[in-house]
């Protein structure tokens, strides 16, 4: 019984963050005020100025996380809305999503190698740019570890949300197809469900480049890793 009463009362706190969030950002429109990024940070707070612990937190946060499932099926509702023109797109978007899964292997091989970094967190570092399950499933047959793999996925996602206006500026980039598949294919859902809420289209195009990110990625990565190794 107590522990149905925390996973409930984690559940609505959780939900009340991220409304509170939402608000926040409705109200600013700022990239640093995304719900993602605020209810995330007020979340770690919390848990630190209580000494809660992350289990105790995923007695509710599991049956939230649950729902991600469900959630990025929605996603393909704006697939459908904008079949059409996607299809005309398709060539671009393979094109730009295949380069750039090619960079974001690559780069984090060269950088973590530069760095110093041990092949225990470069294997963690590797599928950065793909969704969590995808990028577990990759660290954990090359060696990586699973939880710092996630650790960094969650980095690339928000750090994505947060530069991606200023890459944006600075390349003067401003179509909803460029933008769309530079969120999908180096910020995965994180950056997917950002461009939803800013443009539907682009939220479409995001979608289609982490999915095919999360495939490539999945191939590129074990034959780069021997290559640059």
């Amino acid at each position: 019984m107590s522990s149905l009463l925390s996973a409930s009362f984690i559940i609505i706190l959780t939900i009340l963050i991220y409304q509170g969030a939402l608000f926040i950002y409705c109200r600013f429109r700022r990239i640093y005020t995304a719900p993602i990024i605020l209810s995330t940070v007020t979340i770690i707070i919390l848990l630190l100025l209580f000494g809660l612990s992350y289990d105790t937190y995923m007695l509710g946060g599991k049956w939230i996380d649950y729902l991600l499932g469900p959630a990025v099926v929605a996603l393909a509702f704006p697939l459908y809305q904008y079949r059409d023109l996607l299809k005309r797109m398709l060539l671009p978007i393979l094109v730009g999503t295949s380069v750039g899964a090619f960079i974001g292997v690559t780069s984090g091989l060269l950088l973590s190698k530069w760095a110093g970094f041990s092949e225990l967190i470069i294997h963690s570092i590797v599928p950065k740019s793909v969704t969590t399950p995808v990028a577990m499933s990759i660290a954990e047959s090359s060696g990586g570890v699973m939880p710092l793999a996630a650790v960094f996925v969650m980095i690339a996602g928000i750090g994505g949300v947060l530069i991606h206006p200023v890459v944006m500026r600075f390349s003067r980039l401003t179509h909803p197809l460029g933008k769309g598949v530079g969120m999908g294919s180096a910020s995965h859902a994180i950056g997917t469900a950002t461009s939803m809420e800013r443009d539907p289209l682009e939220g479409s195009v995001s979608t289609i480049a982490m999915v095919l990110s999360a495939v490539l990625v999945s191939i590129l990565a074990p034959g780069l890793t021997i290559l640059f190794m």
